[in-house]
């Protein structure tokens, strides 16, 4: 398995905008460049094994929509394997972040994320801890309505995809 390096993640809150209700006590986790996949030529096999050893299953392999949407009943990881994208998180009056091969984002529940651009390469890899279930929403009003009910019920994962259960999401999420 290939090397995670020792770093810190950077943390982002935003705001409910009124379509994307975003997370309010959560911050979106953002570890750039923490998995090593130089050489390896199957890079989305060392992303997977990384968060299936910390717990972290159902995995997708693909991009990233392009259309704003979020999940209200889980936390989603997201390992770049190939490629670079342009994605906003937080919804129409979030952030833009620059993402490549070997970064990690952390998605709390109800966050909102839009792929602006990609790579032809890209590959993300997505995963969700055993604890929530999956759903996609878009950002409708009675989507709104429920995800602000749902989103604090969301339990928080056992462990830190990334690290395991020393890492720097049990501590960030408990806070």
């Amino acid at each position: 398995m290939a090397a995670t390096k020792p770093i810190e993640p950077l943390a982002f809150m935003f705001a409910d905008d009124g379509a994307i209700p975003n997370n309010p006590r959560l911050p979106l986790l953002y570890y750039r460049g923490v998995i090593d996949l130089s050489g390896t030529p199957n890079p989305e096999e060392v992303i997977e094994k990384t968060f299936k050893q910390h717990g972290w299953g159902q995995m997708w392999r693909n991009g990233i929509f392009p259309y704003v949407h979020y999940h209200s009943m889980i936390h989603e990881g997201m390992g770049i394997a190939r490629g670079r994208a342009k994605v906003r998180f937080g919804g129409d009056k979030g952030q833009e972040f620059d993402i490549g091969q070997g970064d990690v984002v952390l998605l709390p529940a109800g966050t909102g994320h839009q792929c602006l651009w990609a790579s032809p390469d890209l590959l993300v890899i997505g995963a969700y801890p055993a604890e929530g279930r999956y759903d996609l929403c878009r950002g409708s009003k009675a989507e709104h309505a429920k995800a602000l009910l749902s989103i604090p019920d969301v339990p928080l994962p056992k462990s830190d995809p990334v690290y395991g259960k020393s890492g720097p999401l049990l501590q960030l999420w408990r806070q």
